[in-house]
């Protein structure tokens, strides 16, 4: 059996969470400080498995990134890259993986990465065709997590891109472009999934030194005459960690602070705030944070999510605890996560006698009675925690391999059991 853990009925939670830095910031900053010529500092950084592969994979290429006194040190190489001699492991890290990908085409010879079973199952085909057709070899046969390129060959040109299933690979080829010899154009062709991390990507790469030309027609350029230079750079707390904190306090009726969190944040998950907000939560901004509390009963929505998936989760916990349904469209993208996320979270919550209905591209939630029941995280982080969500009001939950929340919050558990105790 996996390890489990039971979650408690706490009734109305006060108090505080503290979440780590984004996951998703600190990744960018990392490739960013690596291919700069010099020595950067990420303060804040989070302190998840996935950025942990993250720096373990740059420093096999040869860039020294350590933690210590709050703040993680970067001794950027200026891209100059050796591919190292032994397999990066980097499990089901997807922004891991694929920004690794470009950066180890710039490295000389050539670099194999690990990927879980799951990795293997998740896109990367459109960022693959990019390479071919920017004449970089690599090997990967349709559903293995064995991944080789054959760097060195990065020199940079004009591509297409599909941005439908992801936005990373769009992000992975700009991070990597500053100081190739040709600089960049890649045009995005059809939709683009979770538009708002690519403008992440793009406010990233201008602190250290880099501004993407954005042209007509959805054209982004990296001239050649540009390279990254050092840079001191303050990660903001995870919006997505956060938004478990919002979500406790909405489903069990309280009131419950996230220091740090920013009004105007780069991270789009912050949009939940927004959502609880229509469902009937009071959102207070402070000089140093943010509270969410719940003072009445919460009510269904209809809400387009495409721009914050990894909200989802979080949103349909507390969609189970609302008076008429909640309807979340343009989430196909959810479907290529660490789980298919869409099949998955209903499954799993049908069987605490959840109503909810996979649409194409989304969900419905009809608030139900629900019943306590054992509900299984297929190592998916996001799940878990939305899971002891629901155990926070629903007496009998269990979450089943509770640990995948080291992805990307790894003293969850003890933030929730802090806060369960009013301390």
């Amino acid at each position: 059996m996996p390890p489990s853990r039971v979650i408690l009925p706490t009734g109305p939670l006060r108090g505080t969470m503290s979440v780590p830095g984004s996951k998703s910031l600190t990744n960018r900053a990392l490739v960013c400080a690596a291919l700069a010529k010099g020595e950067s500092h990420i303060r804040n950084a989070s302190d998840s498995t996935d950025t942990a592969m993250m720096i373990n994979g740059l420093n096999q290429f040869g860039v020294l990134a350590r933690p210590g006194a709050g703040q993680l040190t970067v001794e950027g190489t200026g891209g100059k890259l050796y591919a190292p001699r032994y397999p990066i492991p980097v499990g089901n890290a997807g922004t891991t993986l694929r920004f690794l990908l470009s950066v180890a085409a710039r490295a000389e010879g050539t670099t194999i990465f690990e990927a879980s079973a799951r990795m293997g199952q998740r896109p990367i085909a459109d960022l693959f065709k990019a390479f071919t057709d920017l004449g970089i070899p690599f090997e990967h046969p349709d559903g293995q997590s064995r991944y080789v390129v054959h760097g060195g060959a990065f020199r940079g040109g004009a591509v297409s891109v599909s941005g439908e299933k992801s936005s990373q690979f769009i992000s992975s080829l700009l991070l990597a472009a500053p100081g190739t010899a040709e600089g960049i154009n890649v045009s995005l062709t059809g939709p683009l999934a979770s538009a708002p991390y690519l403008a992440m990507t793009l406010e990233v790469m201008k602190e250290f030194g880099v501004g993407v030309i954005e042209g007509p027609g959805r054209v982004y350029r990296v001239p050649p005459s540009l390279s990254y230079h050092p840079a001191q750079y303050e990660v903001e707390p995870d919006a997505s960690s956060a938004t478990y904190a919002f979500g406790a306090a909405a489903v069990t009726g309280g009131r419950v602070v996230v220091p740090g969190m920013q009004r105007k944040s780069l991270q789009s998950e912050a949009c939940l705030l927004d959502v609880l907000g229509e469902m009937g939560c009071v959102v207070e901004w402070m000089t140093d944070g943010v509270a969410v509390s719940c003072p009445g009963g919460l009510r269904g929505v209809t809400v387009d999510m495409n721009r914050a998936p990894d909200a989802v989760p979080t949103l349909v916990a507390v969609a189970l605890f609302a008076i008429g349904p909640t309807r979340i469209t343009n989430v196909a993208h959810l479907r290529y996560k660490e789980s298919d996320r869409l099949d998955t979270l209903a499954d799993e919550l049908r069987r605490l006698g959840a109503d909810i209905a996979v649409l194409d591209e989304g969900l419905v939630v009809a608030p139900v009675p629900l019943r306590g029941a054992e509900l299984d995280a297929h190592d998916d982080h996001r799940l878990a925690m939305s899971f002891a969500l629901i155990g926070l009001r629903v007496p009998g939950v269990t979450v089943l391999g509770p640990d995948c929340v080291n992805k990307s919050f790894p003293l969850f558990w003890e933030e929730l059991d802090r806060l369960a105790r009013g301390r």
